[in-house]
């Protein structure tokens, strides 16, 4: 990557400034993984393109579907070949969105340029030939760096083990370089990823090991170690290893981890999945890294279910790029959630939607209050459909005012905690956002029915729009 060496003279891909970003154009496509990988459909898992412009006569429908080649991939994640990191740069160009499969181990990259509505597949890497150059496997999270390379968070080796697990990197015709971390210096556990390259620092997250996790969700394998609870701080470029937190009880899987947009910040926040914290770190005056939970979410109570309590399961959250509100779910629970961050060490809350979740009304599962009285959520009807699942994935407009919706996490713990997916489906929703004064509102107009599939329901993962968003592009 081209620190903030220069490299940046001209204009390149994505936006000089996270605000900048804020004014770009209103988006009209999003890129959509669904996966049929773990529902028992024999199909293989395939790239939607989803039409958002409410103007366009196709708005709210999946207007064109790549297959990818293989079947049992598990497409998950997916990042671009070139964001704003590479702005400076006039050779670069935001044409290819990276899709790791993290089951197969298979990297797709897609040509989204040549037509934007209509992608299709430019090359496949194949995991035999990570494995071979790095031990690498199960890939996860890809970001762009300036350099034209690609990096891949990878969460363990063929086997599944954590121990093997790094950071792969790709060059920009997306052939194996090899790891990107110093030899001896890998994380723990592997998961998700952010650099702020003014402050020199990577700083990755912990899932769990591939060999527990693609099995299901067991309590018992956290209480044998199998997932993560640290933040693993690295110096950046040079990928050495220099801080470990270790954020406890109270941060017991840590997941999606963000910057601040602005790159001369250095705080940030990762959402503990179990524990349902979103925890904020931030450098010390002394130049090391520290930690402290920002906003606790507390289990419910309830009744007919697998646990006498249920955690919210922070598993995805966001930034607005002017650094104003940030935004997670709870998968489990069924709301999503708006805080004022503006005071990063207080965040308030603005705004919740439930939208899903295991105590809805209509659920033989409820909560019960610390007086003994039973409730459960109101979640709206869309289109005469009932909301199946929880909020899982989200990605914000650019300018901040809607806010996407999926319900997939893991085809596998779909299938544990909502095995309704398995036979209907997922669905995306689009929520409006009051950012004058916070509130959340469903879009009663938006809804996609990915149960409604030609090859039979599918369970929809992470977005993207074609020309970059708050969750791919880093400022350096």
């Amino acid at each position: 990557m081209a620190e903030g060496n220069g490299c940046c003279k001209k204009t390149g891909p994505g936006y000089g400034t996270p605000l900048e970003a804020m004014a770009g154009p209103k988006e009209a496509l999003i890129y959509v993984t669904c996966v049929y990988t773990g529902t028992g459909r024999e199909k293989p898992d395939f790239l939607a393109t989803v039409d958002v412009d409410p103007n366009s006569p196709t708005y709210s429908k999946v207007i064109h579907r790549l297959p990818v080649p293989y079947i049992g991939d598990e497409l998950h994640h997916s990042g671009w070949n070139a964001c704003s990191s590479c702005h400076g740069d006039p050779s670069a160009n935001r044409r290819f969105l990276i899709l790791p499969s993290l089951v197969s181990g298979r990297i797709y990259v897609v040509d989204t340029q040549t037509n934007p509505k209509a992608p299709s597949l430019h090359k496949v890497v194949q995991p035999e030939d990570i494995v071979k150059k790095t031990g690498l496997a199960y890939p996860h999270t890809s970001h762009c760096l300036a350099s034209g390379d690609i990096m891949v968070s990878c969460l363990g080796d063929k086997d599944g083990n954590a121990k093997g697990n790094g950071f792969l990197l790709l060059d920009s015709e997306f052939n194996v370089k090899g790891r990107w971390e110093k030899p001896g210096h890998s994380p723990s556990f592997g998961y998700d990823f952010w650099y702020q390259p003014r402050h020199k620092t990577m700083i990755s997250s912990s899932w769990g090991a591939p060999a527990a996790f693609t099995k299901g969700f067991n309590l018992q394998h956290v209480a044998e170690g199998l997932y993560g609870r640290h933040l693993h701080v690295y110096s950046w470029p040079d990928g050495e290893l220099k801080q470990t937190l270790d954020l406890g009880d109270t941060g017991l899987i840590p997941l999606e981890i963000r910057f601040l947009h602005d790159p001369s910040n250095d705080t940030g926040y990762v959402g503990c999945a179990l524990t349902s914290n979103m925890v904020r770190f931030f450098k010390t005056e002394e130049g090391s890294w520290s930690h402290e939970v920002a906003i606790s979410v507390k289990p419910l109570k309830v009744q007919n279910w697998i646990l006498p309590e249920m955690p919210g399961l922070i598993t995805d959250f966001l930034i607005s790029l002017d650094d104003r509100f940030l935004y997670f779910v709870n998968w489990l629970h069924g709301d999503v959630r708006q805080y004022n961050i503006e005071d990063p060490k207080n965040p308030i809350l603005a705004g919740q939607v439930w939208v899903g979740g295991l105590i809805q009304k209509g659920s033989p599962v409820v909560a019960v209050t610390e007086d003994g009285q039973t409730w459960q959520s109101d979640v709206p009807e869309i289109q005469g459909h009932r909301l199946r699942g929880g909020p899982q994935m989200i990605q914000l407009s650019l300018d901040g005012k809607r806010l996407y919706v999926t319900n997939s996490l893991f085809s596998t713990w779909d299938r544990q905690f909502y095995p309704e997916l398995m036979e209907k489906g997922s669905h995306m929703l689009q929520i409006d956002v009051n950012t004058e004064k916070g509130g959340l509102k469903v879009n009663p107009n938006f809804f996609v029915d990915f149960g409604a599939e030609p090859d039979g329901p599918s369970l929809a993962h992470e977005m993207r729009y074609p020309g970059g968003d708050c969750t791919s592009d880093i400022w350096i």
